[in-house]
């Protein structure tokens, strides 16, 4: 658990993802798998599972955007198309034909993802692993629950949240998915992930393709 109501800034992911890694270190006897959610969460993904003796691979997960505001999450989608839809959804406008429009779509980026970034094989096969979910942060938390929801299905011995910064409700609702969370900062002033960084510049494509080629 990290520093409860302290805002830490962080100088990029690498940073985060080093401080993060320091918390881990005692899995490095484990040989855990380090998942991490794209496009984010992957360099951070790799410097820890390279930093812990970990094994590398992605998750993929989509939010489910609330309509007219694509930044907002309204639940998320996993990759076998099993949906986690927030309590407020409909509140906001998302309703049941939307939400399974909005499915759709972002099971079609979902299946690009997995045809660009591992084309020539499967994901690894989480059972029996102790596993460690990386993102660069926990907003709404929507992406984070359907990934722990989905590997919690594979019966891992330990399932871990690593994440910088995050949101206090939203860190409560994944501490309850999980057997351990790591978290370095969970400040009340919490309005974006990207606030507690000072480099959050975006993570294109080629960035996961080459962190995942060294699998």
């Amino acid at each position: 658990m990290g520093t409860k109501n302290q805002a830490m800034l962080f100088r990029d992911r690498e940073d985060a993802a080093r401080q993060l890694a320091a918390k881990l270190g005692k899995l490095k006897d484990q040989h855990p798998l380090v998942l991490a959610i794209p496009r984010g969460g992957v360099p951070m993904g790799r410097s820890i599972a390279d930093a812990i003796n970990g094994e590398f691979d992605i998750v993929l997960v989509r939010k489910l955007r609330a309509p007219g505001h694509p930044e907002f999450a309204v639940g998320a989608v996993d990759e076998h198309g099993t949906m986690q839809v927030a309590d407020y959804a409909a509140a906001v406008g998302a309703d049941d034909d939307y939400l399974l429009r909005e499915k759709e779509t972002q099971m079609s980026v979902i299946r690009e993802r997995r045809k660009i970034y591992t084309p020539h094989r499967s994901s690894i096969n989480p059972a029996g692993r102790t596993i460690v979910v990386v993102d660069d942060g926990l907003a709404t938390g929507a992406t984070m629950m359907a990934a722990l929801n989905m590997l919690r299905q594979s019966n891992p011995p330990r399932l871990i949240c690593a994440i910088p910064v995050a949101a206090p409700d939203s860190l409560r609702k994944v501490e309850a998915l999980v057997d351990e969370v790591i978290c370095l900062s969970t400040p009340e002033n919490f309005q974006a992930v990207g606030q507690f960084y000072q480099n959050f510049s975006q993570v294109e494509d080629e960035e996961v393709i080459a962190a995942l080629e060294h699998i």
